[in-house]
């Protein structure tokens, strides 16, 4: 079976260097296969017709190319609606009111001991919305879903990925998934955003397995949150792809590349007239 990569900018921002590297080791590692570009604007809110475009720019330049039509998240939610329908069905997901300073304030307070557990989206949900039983009735829109994990593992066997690169701690190989590791490491995690009707864990779960990839090249800070990827796929009957998680393109300072660091964006060495290949051996390739 040939291999199917994937690059999937949000075009919130412009691409840097961290990007570039990132589409590069994608397309490099489907040599002989497919390279995809999707595009992740389910944040409608900060998503950009303008920042789109440079991104087709800014990876045609490197010398990339990918099939078309490009999948587009926004044109999916009929897809994660279907995801959600399922798990609320199984009496997985339950509605959430509790914004970030509810979150951080119960986490915090002194019968809980300790300093609040931290995983892929910051502090552990603490449980204030979990419900004893499941939600009656139909899934209400509009509403915050969250995963009840407990339950979720309850439903699971043994679960694990194939990691082709290697994670922050240098894991690689065989990684198995532990359901403590999934309970007490990343929690009850939002699988629908009130704004968005969705939300990355569940939109890069479905829209891997619709487009048929085989092998998810992304940054070693995502590797905390392939646990609950993996969980998900099983949740949902989708195939598990491997994982490669690379190194992380940072500045002198040691800090990992954001959209925000715009002196480091494609754009701005394009128009320094940096060449390609100088790009290139810029990131180390």
């Amino acid at each position: 079976m040939s291999r199917v990569t994937r690059f999937a900018p949000s075009p919130t921002g412009p691409l840097h260097l961290g990007h570039a590297y990132s589409a590069l080791v994608a397309a490099e590692r489907a040599a002989g296969g497919t390279f995809l570009l999707r595009i992740e604007d389910i944040d409608r809110a900060r998503a950009r017709p303008e920042w789109e475009a440079r991104i087709y720019d800014d990876l045609a330049w490197l010398g990339l190319s990918w099939p078309h039509p490009v999948m587009r998240q926004s044109e999916r939610m009929a897809a994660y609606d279907a995801a959600l329908d399922r798990l609320w069905a199984t009496g997985l997901l339950y509605p959430c009111h509790c914004n970030r300073r509810d979150i951080l304030a119960a986490a915090a307070a002194p019968q809980e001991g300790g300093a609040p557990v931290t995983g892929p989206d910051g502090v552990v949900y603490p449980g204030t919305c979990r419900p004893e039983t499941p939600p009656a009735g139909p899934r209400p829109e509009g509403a915050a879903l969250r995963l009840d994990m407990a339950r979720a593992v309850a439903q699971t066997g043994a679960l694990g990925f194939t990691e082709t690169g290697a994670g922050p701690g240098g894991e690689t190989g065989r990684i198995a998934v532990a359901p403590a590791q999934l309970v007490a490491g990343i929690g009850d995690a939002v699988l629908a955003r009130r704004d968005m009707g969705t939300s990355y864990h569940l939109a890069v779960v479905v829209d891997d397995a619709a487009q048929g990839v085989t092998e998810v090249v992304r940054g070693r800070d995502l590797f905390e949150a392939t646990p609950l990827h993996v969980l998900l796929q099983h949740l949902l009957g989708l195939p598990t792809p491997a994982y490669h998680h690379h190194r992380l393109i940072r500045d002198a300072a040691g800090k990992r590349l954001a959209k925000r660091d715009d002196a480091r964006a494609i754009a701005r060495y394009r128009e320094d007239g940096l060449s390609p290949a100088e790009l290139r051996a810029l990131v180390g390739l």
